[in-house]
Order: structure tokens, then C-alpha cells, then sequence
């Protein structure tokens, strides 16, 4: 398979492997499993924690819970672009700029983890 039209052929074989190994996948599962049992009594309710369910399946989740999971994974990406950073940055001998520009990325996240202290968003009510 050399040539222009060869490395969509192999592409095309590729695909066609994919797709056939899926198929059978698939179809294995349909003949070596077990028969479908009726289902029991309650299988199909929601549950939750332990708790029988109560009511309907609708419940109202507060906003706070949100705006921690969102500060959390704001903080987690600082960790994940900061520290390979520090480890690097000792080594490669970087510049001034480099430098600044690591202090205001800190900066920026310093502004939101403030905003979100003044707001008393970080504390649990």
C-alpha cells in the first residue's frame, strides 16, 4: 500500500477492523449471556444514599454547592499549570518575562480566591 490513495486504504482497513471487532463484540454479548430474569419489585426507582424514594424524582439542589465545585476546579488548574512550572523552572534558566507573566496568572487567581473570601462564599452555612 505505497503510494497517495495507500495510507487511506490502511486508514479504510483500519476503520473496517474497528467497526467489525465492534459488531462482534456486540454479538457475543447477545448469545453468551444469561436469559433476562423479570425484573424484581422496585428495581427501576430512583435511590439515592440509602434513602427509600419520597415524593417525586425532582429536587432542588442549592446554587453554593456549584460555586464550590467550580472554585475547587478553578484552584485545581492553578495546581496543574503552576507546579510543572516550579519543577521546569529551575532547570531551563527562564527570563524576567516568563517570570511576570507566572506572577500575574497567581494574580488573577489570588483576585478570585479573594472575591470569593469577601463574598463569604467559602464558608460553610
Amino acid at each position: 500500500m505505497t503510494g497517495y490513495l495507500g495510507s487511506y486504504a490502511t486508514l479504510g482497513l483500519l476503520l473496517l477492523v474497528g467497526v467489525l471487532f465492534l459488531v462482534v463484540a456486540f454479538a457475543a454479548n447477545r448469545v453468551l449471556r444469561p436469559a433476562r430474569p423479570a425484573d424484581p419489585p422496585g428495581k427501576r426507582t430512583s435511590y439515592e444514599c440509602g434513602l427509600d424514594p419520597v415524593e417525586g424524582d425532582w429536587a432542588q439542589m442549592q446554587i453554593r454547592y456549584y460555586v464550590y465545585a467550580y472554585l475547587y476546579v478553578v484552584f485545581a488548574v492553578e495546581a496543574v499549570f503552576l507546579f510543572p512550572w516550579a519543577l521546569v523552572f529551575d532547570r531551563a534558566g527562564f527570563g524576567l518575562v516568563t517570570v511576570a507573566e507566572m506572577a500575574v496568572f497567581v494574580a488573577v487567581l489570588a483576585l478570585g480566591l479573594l472575591y470569593a473570601w469577601r463574598r463569604r462564599i467559602l464558608t460553610w452555612t
